[in-house]
C-alpha cells in the first residue's frame, strides 16, 4: 500500500521517543489528536493517488506526525481534520504529489489552522504532567506567552520540557538526540538545522544588546516550538534548498523570520511564518547559489583564452 522510503521511517523513529513523553506529559487525549492526524491526512493522500494510479507515499506519515505534533493537546478533533486534509492535499497532492511541492505540507496545515483558528489555537494548552484530567482542565498560559507578558520562565523546566505547549515541542533534550540521530543517519541536512538555530540566537541577542522593548530573553528560544521546527520541518528534503551555500541562506532565513514574528508580531509563535517564507525562497536560493559557483570557473576559462 505504502511506497517505501527509509528516509521517512527514520524520521517517524526519531519522533517516537517524543510520542511517548507527550502522552507521558499531557495524557490519552495526545493519541486521539496523533490518530485523526493519521486517518485523515492517509485517506486523502491514498484517494488521490488511487486514481492517479500510483501507491501512497510513506512520506505522508511523516505529515501527519508533524502536523500533529505542532497541535495544542486539547484542540478540537474537527480542526485537526481539516488542518490535515488541507495540508496533504493543497500543500501536496495539488502539486503532484510527493517531491513536487513546494511548500512543507505540514507546516501549510499548521498555519492554516492557526490563521483560520486563532482563538482555539493558542489557548487548547493542559498543564504539564495531569495526566488524565478533564478536557475542561485548560490553560493558555504558555511559557512563550509568559515571556512575552514580561513574565520569567525557568531555563530548567523548559530543557526538561514539563510545561504546557504543543504536542511535541516540549522536550528538547528529546529533539536535540532526534536531531544528532538524523544528521548521524544522513537524513537531515545539519546546515539547515545549525543555521536555523544560530541565525535564531544572533538576532535575539542582537535586540537584547540594542536593548529593544519588546525583545525576549535567549530562554525564549527553548520555549515555543523553535528547535522541533530547526530539527524536523527546516530539513524536509522536498521544500529546501539543496545547495549547500543555499541551506545556510534558508536557515537563516528562518531563523531571523521566527525571531521577528515572535517579538514584532501579535503572533506568539513566528515559526509557521518563518518555515513558509522559506519555503517560498528556496529555489530561488538554490539557483543564486548554482551560478555563484558557475561565475568563477568561467572567469578562469574566460582568462585562460
Amino acid at each position: 500500500m505504502f511506497q517505501k522510503q527509509l528516509m521517512m521511517r527514520r524520521v517517524l523513529i526519531s519522533l517516537a521517543p517524543i510520542l511517548l513523553f507527550s502522552v507521558y506529559l499531557y495524557g490519552v487525549r495526545t493519541l486521539a489528536v496523533i490518530a485523526v492526524s493519521f486517518i485523515v491526512g492517509t485517506l486523502v493522500e491514498y484517494l488521490i493517488e488511487k486514481k492517479r494510479g500510483k501507491k501512497t507515499s510513506e512520506a505522508v506519515l511523516v505529515t501527519c506526525a508533524l502536523y500533529a505534533f505542532a497541535m495544542p493537546p486539547a484542540i478540537p478533533l474537527w480542526i485537526v481534520a481539516v488542518g490535515v486534509a488541507f495540508a496533504v492535499f493543497m500543500a501536496k497532492e495539488v502539486y503532484g504529489g510527493f517531491g513536487r511541492n513546494v511548500f512543507n505540507p505540514a507546516i501549510a496545515g499548521r498555519l492554516f489552522a492557526y490563521i483560520s483558528f486563532a482563538t482555539l489555537m493558542q489557548s487548547r494548552f493542559v498543564p504539564a504532567g495531569n495526566f488524565g484530567l478533564p478536557l475542561d482542565a485548560v490553560s493558555g498560559a504558555t511559557p512563550l506567552a509568559l515571556m512575552r507578558s514580561g513574565e520569567s520562565v525557568s531555563a530548567l523546566s523548559l530543557l526538561l520540557g514539563f510545561r504546557p505547549g504543543s504536542i511535541g515541542e516540549s522536550p528538547i533534550v528529546l529533539i536535540v538526540l532526534a536531531a544528532v540521530y538524523l544528521i548521524a543517519t544522513k537524513t537531515a541536512s545539519w546546515r539547515l538545522i545549525v543555521s536555523t538555530v544560530a541565525s535564531g540566537v544572533v538576532l535575539t541577542a542582537a535586540l537584547l544588546a540594542a536593548g529593544v522593548a519588546k525583545a525576549l530573553p535567549l530562554e525564549s528560544l527553548l520555549a515555543g516550538s523553535f528547535l522541533f521546527v530547526a530539527v524536523f520541518m527546516a530539513t524536509d528534503p522536498v521544500s529546501a534548498p539543496k545547495k549547500p551555500a543555499a541551506q545556510w541562506a534558508y536557515g537563516a532565513i528562518i531563523g531571523v523570520c521566527i525571531v521577528l514574528v515572535r517579538t514584532f508580531s501579535l503572533f506568539p509563535e513566528g515559526t509557521s511564518f518563518g518555515v513558509f517564507i522559506g519555503n517560498m525562497a528556496a529555489s530561488l536560493l538554490d539557483d543564486l547559489a548554482s551560478k555563484a559557483k558557475k561565475a568563477p570557473a568561467a572567469a578562469v576559462k574566460e582568462a585562460a583564452k
